[in-house]
């Protein structure tokens, strides 16, 4: 039995149904992963692949899916099927019809909506992943303490197992004993978050709603789902708009925002190496420069 027979088999169990599939064709599906639009009985499917051992990867996304589907905000795709076939890890999931023009300010009020959502506790109640990179989410009630120990703290150590040198982690741990002057009494509540929120993670329907997917979900400060938008572009001023509208952001984002990017500009360093460590070290001098102030 080929991968797609046992894929086949997957899904016609979950929804209750014979389906075949047939003439799987690659599409775009970022550097991790092989994607695949499968043509089938039963309409077309999103599936990706992977080695066997991405499976729990391909079990957070879906989770994460399931919980960001929740909040009813945004168009989501649904988790349809995940789990092995041969050698290989697979997660099936609704295929959206996606290229559409749709209106930003109902993106940004959907994000609103998403980040009203709460929980008592920071994390999530699983670890996942920020692109292939391990994600601990252990709950915490403090959100300084989970910021330091659980996103820099873990990246800063990432980084100096891929060799970035003994200056990064000098500097690194300076900030984060500098975390409480920066965040300067900051508690904000924990909002549901998106986690990975550029611009190749979001797109419109056919019909016009914005969609969000690949995630990287837990709950925390909404601020970093926002700082990640600025961090490499492509989100539109009237998406702003509408998010400050539906939720204000408070004084003093504009120096979180480079706090909570130096985690992305980290992982980016640990995954891909090269100039994103001097970038990284360049967050981490300008931050430090604004506690001297």
């Amino acid at each position: 039995m080929d991968i797609w027979q046992e894929i086949e088999q997957s899904l016609s169990a979950t929804l209750g149904g014979n389906v075949c599939l047939k003439s799987p064709r690659g599409v775009g599906g970022g550097s991790i992963n092989q994607a695949y639009r499968v043509e089938s009985s039963q309409g077309p499917f999103f599936i990706k692949l992977n080695s066997a051992d991405a499976l729990d990867m391909f079990a957070a996304e879906a989770e994460g899916l399931e919980e960001l589907e929740q909040a009813e905000s945004l168009r989501i795709p649904r988790p349809l099927s995940w789990g092995v076939a041969g050698q290989q890890a697979f997660l099936a999931l609704e295929y959206l019809e996606l290229g559409g023009s749709g209106s930003a300010a109902a993106l940004g009020e959907g994000l609103a909506a998403l980040h009203r959502v709460t929980a008592d506790q920071f994390g999530w109640y699983r670890d996942n992943t920020i692109g292939s990179t391990p994600q601990p989410n252990r709950r915490a009630s403090d959100w300084r303490a989970f910021w330091s120990e659980h996103r820099l703290g873990f990246q800063l150590q990432l980084a100096a197992s891929r060799g970035a040198g003994a200056r990064l982690q000098e500097r690194g741990e300076r900030l984060i004993d500098a975390l409480p002057a920066l965040m300067d009494g900051r508690e904000p509540e924990a909002s549901l978050l998106h986690g990975d929120l550029w611009s190749g993670n979001y797109a419109y329907t056919r019909a016009g709603e914005p969609s969000i997917f690949d995630p990287a979900v837990y709950y925390g400060d909404r601020e970093t789902d926002l700082a990640m938008t600025e961090l490499f572009g492509g989100f539109s001023r009237e998406f702003y708009a509408a998010y400050q509208h539906a939720w204000p952001l408070d004084s003093g984002y504009k120096t979180r925002k480079k706090l909570y990017n130096l985690y992305h500009v980290l992982n980016h360093f640990n995954l891909f190496g090269g100039g994103y460590l001097s970038q990284a070290q360049g967050f981490i001098e300008t931050l430090l420069s604004e506690v001297k102030g």
